[in-house]
């Protein structure tokens, strides 16, 4: 018995790094937001809109269309692929430009 806990409580501690990964943050989105990973052409989104200037408005744009105007982006301007719209950086970054609405 005390070796099937030991081994649930084993494989629960390896899946939680896998788990975590995969779960939705407004720090993972400003990480995104400012990193060159998204496209081919060494520009962030930051590159164009430094601390997230000129998407104040954007940030109250319902989750559907902001899909659409980030993938646009990664691939008109930063010459990458789109994002599935379900996926956990997809989520991150609108968790984040929600942060920029004015208070």
């Amino acid at each position: 018995m005390k070796r099937i806990a030991l081994t649930i409580m084993t494989a629960a501690a390896l899946a939680a790094p896998a788990w975590a990964e995969s779960q939705a943050s407004v720090e993972h989105g400003k990480e995104l937001f400012n990193s060159r990973s998204l496209g081919s052409n060494n520009k962030s989104c930051a590159t164009c809109h430094p601390n997230g200037s000129k998407l104040q408005r954007a940030a109250s744009y319902a989750d559907k269309r902001l899909v659409k105007i980030v993938n646009l982006c990664i691939v008109k301007m930063l010459r990458g692929n789109p994002l599935p719209a379900d996926s956990a950086d997809m989520a991150s970054i609108i968790q984040y430009l929600k942060t920029l609405a004015p208070s």
